[in-house]
């Protein structure tokens, strides 16, 4: 016998199977069964209705394969057929089992063609038809309450759904269109705000509309979720989702809880019990943790499980998993299991097909889709809606940045972002447990021959518009709330070589299905955009201004709002506050559209770069730098208004708790005093940035006299700001210190200066023991990590400077880099933890020993720690570090500091290391952010993230417009270093990260900027070895 021949429509070369597989437009529909016929009524999400005529015996892969090939839909993975059931209840319907099974009423029941699966990225999805359908079921959702979010997110949707059936906003249209269709439960009252936003989408096509609606749907946290009600083993009524990141437990329509794939090791149920079994602690091999909840019958147990398994499979393993082998005697549980292809094999079919676009009718518009019918007619019209700025990797820029956004629904899994290994696949162990009929599981794992795997992933979330050929956000999309900007980016097709639009799917990024643009792509991008250093030097300045207006806006908008909220803040100082600040903002987001502006400009956006008009930044910074002279006195206040509010925070408890408060929101990434700082370090990148562009021209560059003449200007400024800004960043170190230390009162005195901090160990009766030490120039403190929630450090031991004596003692000790302190009551011993911790310590203890005697004496406001009895003072030392801190404990209780166990005194710490006030001024100087792709050591994909990067810290961002980062890495105690040929990293300019085993590989986008990185967390992987001199001429402001 011949082998048969293989059917059209079979995917990916596989055997031939009963799972689902979309079919190409024009292919003939799949062999009926033989039997009689029946009429099966199917709802498309247009609401229009089809029959369809097939065998009793069909499968429901039949039926599912004839309504896409109806709708000429490739994509159609993505979606099902859902319907009620004898027991009313809604069901999806199996492609595996014959429809009439699952149908007892065939004449009596409507399917609805809907979606199943919901992808993060709504990118990920080519052709225009099938983002329409998912627009339509965002507009049912929206429509029926499925879909819960705020005013302002609600009203934004409705504007682009109005916008893609009636077009450009007109007002007596508009009123029709809404008094017709209900798009939204409470529609009356956000009339107004619909049509505000509908003005601003002049111009937007039916496609656009849709990618707009789906970038906002999906940030929702409501998006795709259907709740199944359950509860708790308290009897709390709860409501158990799916989505591509895990299991959900919801609250009313409130997150509370989720358990990612990667930490699930089964799911069951066992008649009304839903059961999680969650993999074993990591240091407890014994582990082993088993979540219950009750439903309300076995059947809506199964009915979730089911769908459980499904998106498992969809968005986790890398092919369909293969069928279980039927019993011999006796079956156990369900056969059930997913059929149809993987988002992963979706993702590679579409990337590596060439289909014919076809035309499509949408039912509610009434302006014409302007579809490509053609790979030829690209030329003329893009197949997927135009882009709006795009946002690739490269040399090219991002879109402009718009005004914050308040989208508050933007919800992000922290546990996600950190990145999920690959997991390796591991073959099921018999189940012990006694399972009855009435009992299933899934193993999350893989299949019984653990031949299934599980797809590399390294966030759950991708990145938002990173695609070449896809739309932006509107300035309307990005912010609902905020103000609007009018600016509409010149745009124009992008073509691959071959002259066909290039495939959504080659992102920059690794998505959820693991794939990664191909070199080939990246060299054609980079031959497309500017190469000159005077680029990329001008692009630092866009990304490093990006970042510096987010910050600015934490104090503008948000600690405003929380100001408002609370009126515990006085009249006056709120006036100075926000009347100093708002100015600035309001003109570096002029300067920002600048900028951007001129970098559109720069890289080819217009015919303007043919005349060479634009290839320059200087003249923008020298007519910007100018009105930031007539700013000077805003800049100056910022620190009169900082120590204002020192002043109001220790008069006021309410104040104090309301800014403790505000800092523990995720905008507020960085201590809430550091952002009062952010205008005076903001004059120093001007002015490094002039300095590397002004050495980078020739003196005949058109560039070099603008740039030159900016230098100078900037120049001016922060010399007249250097000394405030220097006071500033040392009266900023001593409040931060404040909250981490208990037991020393008075740490913020006049002519006090911070030199250093970090790890020490200290020679005692007990041996060597880890302590802090903080080193003034009067005084060198040691503490302990306290026996408190918030970990705060204990003050063991103050060492007055005056009259100290420091020598080196290993012989002495017999152990290596130690030291000894000698002071007037006291001798300590010390050790480093290497030759360089030691030779920084003793150095800048040295130098604030000479510091110390050129005072003219001991410091009146130190006094030693003294024990109440006649012991020695060395003796109570010893005493006091040995018994348990009560005192600290009651004092912390009292006062509820908020937890403090991400600073950078924990982080040092940890890592037993030390920082120098010279490292933090060198981290203030040496702020960079931009767009970098990211890959782990076991991981194959890169994943494009912004990423900020000061304070000693990584910040890793979605895009340069989210308000909060997603995750930081602190690299205190990192190394950075070139991936070496064994590493297999054969990518230009990527730079390694690594501490201990954790190891993280960055790729940048030139050299440029490859070499700007590196420079940069070098500052911070490696301490500075030498203090710098600090003056004590000035006076200082504070007291």
């Amino acid at each position: 016998m011949g082998e048969p021949e293989p059917r059209p429509g079979l995917r990916l070369g596989a055997q031939e199977s009963m799972g689902i597989s979309t079919l190409e437009p024009g292919q003939r529909p799949p062999t009926m069964p033989p039997g009689r016929h029946v009429s099966i009524k199917v709802q498309m999400l247009d609401d229009t209705e089809e029959v369809f005529e097939i065998s009793q015996r069909a499968p429901g892969k039949i039926l599912f394969d004839l309504v896409c090939i109806h709708l000429n839909l490739i994509e159609g993975d993505y979606f099902g057929m859902e319907f009620q059931d004898h027991r009313k209840m809604r069901v999806w319907l199996d492609l595996l089992k014959p429809i009439m099974k699952q149908i007892r009423r065939p004449r009596h029941t409507v399917l609805k063609f809907v979606v199943k699966f919901f992808p993060p990225d709504h990118t990920q999805l080519l052709d225009e038809l099938t983002r329409y359908l998912f627009a339509l079921q965002i507009k049912q959702d929206l429509a029926t309450g499925k879909l819960i979010c705020n005013d302002g997110s609600a009203a934004l949707l409705v504007s682009h759904i109005v916008q893609s059936e009636i077009g450009d906003f007109d007002e007596s249209q508009n009123r029709q269109q809404l008094l017709k269709n209900k798009y939204v439960p409470d529609q009356e009252a956000l009339m107004d705000k619909i049509n505000e936003f509908h003005r601003q989408h002049l111009g937007q096509t039916p496609a656009e509309s849709d990618f707009q609606l789906l970038e906002i749907a999906r940030r929702l946290e409501m998006y795709g979720i259907r709740l199944h009600p359950a509860k708790d083993r308290e009897g709390t009524k709860i409501n158990l989702a799916v989505a591509h990141t895990g299991i959900l437990v919801f609250q009313g329509h409130t997150k509370i809880n989720s358990f990612n794939w990667s930490k699930v090791r089964k799911l069951s149920f066992k008649r009304k019990r839903f059961l999680i079994k969650l993999r074993s602690d990591m240091n407890q091999s014994t582990y082993q943790d088993t979540l219950e909840f009750l439903m309300a019958s076995r059947d809506c147990c199964k009915v979730f499980w089911k769908i459980c398994v499904e998106y498992h499979a969809f968005f986790r393993l890398f092919e369909e998993p293969k069928p279980k082998p039927k019993p011999v005697l006796f079956s156990r549980g369900s056969s059930f299991r997913f059929s149809g292809r993987t988002q992963k094999q979706v993702l590679d079919y579409v990337k590596d097909s060439e289909f014919r676009k076809i035309p499509f009718e949408r039912k509610h518009s009434k302006i014409r889709s302007n579809t490509s019918l053609s790979p030829q007619s690209i030329e003329h019209k893009s197949e997927v809606p135009k882009q709006s700025a795009s946002y690739t990797y490269g040399d090219k820029t991002d879109s402009p940045a718009e005004s914050p956004r308040h989208i508050k629904e933007t919800i992000v899994c922290m546990e996600n972002v950190v990145g999920q290994q690959q997991q390796s696949p591991s073959s099921l162990k018999s189940c012990q447990e006694d399972r009855r009929l009435e009992s299933t599981e899934h193993e999350v794992d893989g299949d019984v021959q653990g031949k299934t795997h599980l797809m590399k992933q390294q966030v759950e979330l991708p990145s938002t518009g990173s695609l070449t050929n896809s739309p932006r956000l509107s300035e309307a999309s990005v912010n609902s709330q905020g103000p609007q900007t009018t600016h509409r980016p010149i745009l124009s097709p992008n073509l691959s070589p071959d002259g066909r639009q290039p495939s959504p799917l080659t992102s920059p990024l690794l998505n959820d299905a693991g794939c990664v643009r191909t070199d080939d792509e990246d060299e054609v991008r980079r031959k497309r955009f500017p190469t000159d250093k005077a680029y990329f030097i001008a692009k630092e300045l866009l990304t490093t201004e990006r970042t510096y207006l987010k910050d600015l806006e934490v104090i503008t908008i948000f600690f405003q709002k929380a100001v408002a909220k609370d009126e515990a803040m006085p009249e006056t100082l709120r006036n100075a506050i926000f009347c100093n600040t708002d100015p600035l903002y309001k003109f570096h987001t002029g300067f920002l559209k600048e900028v951007e502006q001129r970098l559109a400009l720069w890289e080819g956006r217009s015919n303007a770069h043919i005349k060479g008009d634009y290839q320059r930044i200087g003249d923008v910074m020298l007519k910007n730098i100018q009105a930031i002279k007539q700013l000077t006195v805003n800049l100056q206040r910022n620190s009169e208004v900082l120590l204002e509010l020192e002043k109001a925070i220790k008069a006021s408890r309410k104040l104090e708790v309301m800014c403790r408060d505000f800092e523990l929101q995720k905008v507020c990434y960085l201590p809430l005093n550091i952002f009062f700082l952010r205008p005076l370090h903001r004059l120093m990148h001007y002015k490094q940035i002039l300095e590397r562009l002004c050495k980078h021209y020739a003196p005949d560059h058109v560039d070099f006299r603008d740039s030159r003449a900016a230098l100078a200007e900037i120049s001016e400024i922060a010399a007249q700001l250097h000394g405030t800004m220097i006071k500033m960043e040392n009266f900023q170190k001593l409040l931060e210190l404040k909250k981490d230390l208990i037991g020393f009162d008075e740490l913020v005195i006049p002519g006090r200066e911070f030199i250093r901090l970090g790890c020490l160990s200290k020679l005692s009766g007990k041996g060597l023991q880890q302590r802090m030490f903080f080193l003034f120039n009067d005084v060198l403190l040691y503490t302990s990590r306290g026996m408190t929630a918030t970990n705060q450090f204990k003050v063991h031991g103050q060492l007055p400077l005056f009259g100290m004596t420091i020598r080196e003692n290993e012989d002495e000790w017999g152990v290596q880099h130690s030291f000894t302190l000698y002071g007037h009551r006291q001798t300590v011993v010390v050790t480093a933890s290497s030759a360089s911790e030691k030779s920084k310590w003793m150095e800048d203890i040295k130098m604030a020993i000479d510091l110390a005697e050129k005072c003219s004496g001991p410091t009146l406001e130190l006094s030693a720690m003294s024990s109440p009895d006649n012991k020695s003072t060395e003796e109570s030392i010893v005493d006091q570090e040995s018994e348990d801190d009560l005192s600290a404990s009651r004092t912390s209780l009292e006062r509820q500091p908020p937890h403090r166990g991400n600073t950078t005194v924990h982080v040092c710490w940890h890592r037993n290391t030390s920082v120098s006030m010279v490292d933090f001024s060198i981290a203030v100087e040496n702020q960079l952010s931009g767009n970098l792709l990211r890959k782990f050591k076991n991981s194959n994909g890169w994943q494009k993230l912004w990423v900020v990067f000061t304070n000693f810290s990584l910040f890793f961002y979605k895009t340069h417009q989210d308000d909060f980062p997603l995750a930081s890495l602190p690299l205190l105690g990192y190394s950075v270093t070139i991936p070496s040929e064994t590493e297999n990293i054969h990518k230009d300019y990527v730079f390694k990260l690594h501490f201990k085993s954790h190891v993280y590989y960055f790729r940048s986008e030139s050299e440029y900027t490859f070499e700007r990185w590196m420079e940069v967390i070098r500052s911070a992987t490696s301490s500075a070895s030498r203090a710098r001199i600090l003056s004590h001429k000035d006076p200082h402001m504070y007291g």
